[in-house]
């Protein structure tokens, strides 16, 4: 996925260098690639942060019942 973003990148800066102002070229890059780029990693990446967010509640779990059985590793 990282080729066709970066592709992407490539493909919209040249479209903003062709703008006839600076502040159309910006304007075209933000909205045509920093935007939709952003919401796309964004909601490709939920499945990633679910999974880790549930390992430190697991991690989080056995630390506490770890700490109420008295330490094992004591």
């Amino acid at each position: 996925m990282w080729i066709v973003a970066v592709a992407w990148i490539y493909v919209v800066a040249l479209m903003a260098v062709t703008e006839p102002t600076v502040v159309h070229g910006v304007m075209t890059f933000l909205f045509y690639c920093a935007l939709p780029l952003s919401i796309l990693f964004y909601l490709t990446g939920s499945k990633r942060r679910r999974a880790r967010r549930e390992a430190l509640a697991r991690s989080n779990a056995a630390a506490a019942s770890n700490d109420a059985s008295g330490g094992a590793g004591d």
